[in-house]
């Protein structure tokens, strides 16, 4: 089993940057109007009690070799007693790593997971060995834009399509095994990069070992097995739940790669039923968000409320008083968190805003 933990990135061969495309960004919060949250509606997230993280929380497993991304889904549901468990990037059986499970109502957070970037290490097996100067060469060639036909065994259409590679750095040539990481656009077929670069050596390989170390914003630094989740649902039934709570992490990690728009307490309660956000609701927001990027809708206290396409870049936001800045697809929260807002008719006759 390839040993992550002897990993070191000074160490990488091509020293390629290991960092996927949202975490090279630099993000500002800009502020479009002050304002406080009331404290007698929602809740912080690290507030949240076990019986809500069940419902609205994400666990950060580390995939033992085996079974299959559904089984361990269904396993973590039985140990926790829930209906509902959700995964997202299935992994092959004998493929170990980071697999992020939804709970609950969280379920639906699997689709921007899905869509984020990857990084694997990866041992490859040559048939034949070659000098290693060979392998250097040819593995820039699996850099950037690459066309990929999914393996015989796959789950989607085997039709030609194009994939990202981030970054790629050798560690360790020992005979005809290459140890290396790799960093890429979802969807990307490793045990396919294997055999089409045995191609390009003319030797053929294939993959002999694969474990991923990130999937968006969970990586392999704080993953948990199977066995902890187990124990700590355990200590949770005597009394203690400390240890299932520093397992069970609020949804809003499993946007952490996001940008955000932070809103108004006033407008979560309409966004709760589905409309689409304006930019008189929002308090402020990440900088560098452009025109169709998914952002992640959140509450002054953090609480994740929807994700939406942005209608507008991050200055258009800041800047306009009227106009559509987010379009809502997935809701999180659930309605009457926040109370509605309503408009109310003063003596005057002028509309006044109240709650």
């Amino acid at each position: 089993m390839v040993n992550i933990s002897l990993l070191n990135p000074k160490h990488g061969l091509l020293n390629m940057e290991e960092k996927l495309p949202f975490e090279k960004i630099e993000r500002e919060i800009l502020v479009k109007r002050e304002a406080e949250t009331n404290l007698d509606y929602g809740k912080k997230p690290e507030e949240r009690t076990i019986k809500e993280l069940l419902d609205y929380g994400v666990i950060n497993l580390n995939k033992p070799q085996g079974p299959t991304s559904h089984q361990i889904s269904d396993y973590a549901q039985r140990i926790l007693g829930i209906g509902q468990a959700g995964h997202s990037g299935t992994l092959d059986p004998n493929v170990t790593g980071v697999l992020p499970l939804a709970l609950g109502k969280a379920t639906r957070i699997v689709q921007v997971l899905l869509k984020s970037g990857k990084e694997y290490v990866c041992l490859m097996h040559l048939h034949k060995e070659v000098p290693q100067s060979k392998i250097y060469k040819t593995a820039e060639e699996f850099i950037g834009k690459i066309r990929q036909t999914p393996p015989l065994k796959s789950a989607v259409k085997r039709e030609e399509r194009t994939r990202e590679i981030y970054y790629l750095n050798i560690y360790e040539i020992e005979g005809k095994d290459a140890l290396f990481k790799i960093g890429c656009e979802a969807g990307t077929y490793i045990r396919k990069i294997c055999h089409d670069w045995g191609k390009k050596l003319g030797i053929g390989a294939h993959m002999s070992q694969l474990v991923r170390t990130k999937a968006g914003p969970f990586t392999d630094k704080d993953w948990i097995t199977l066995h902890d989740l187990k124990d700590a649902y355990e200590f949770y039934k005597e009394g203690n739940e400390t240890p299932l709570k520093k397992i069970i992490l609020p949804m809003e990690r499993g946007v952490a790669h996001l940008p955000k728009v932070w809103i108004l307490d006033t407008a979560a309660d309409t966004l709760c039923h589905g409309a689409d956000l304006s930019t008189p609701g929002i308090s402020k927001l990440h900088s560098s968000i452009e025109k169709n990027d998914t952002v992640a809708v959140m509450t002054l206290k953090g609480e994740l409320v929807c994700f939406g396409t942005a209608k507008m870049a991050s200055e258009e936001m800041a800047g306009q008083e009227k106009g559509l800045a987010v379009t809502t697809e997935k809701v999180f929260m659930e309605p009457g968190t926040y109370p509605k807002f309503v408009k109310k008719q003063n003596p005057q006759g002028l509309a006044a805003k109240t709650r």
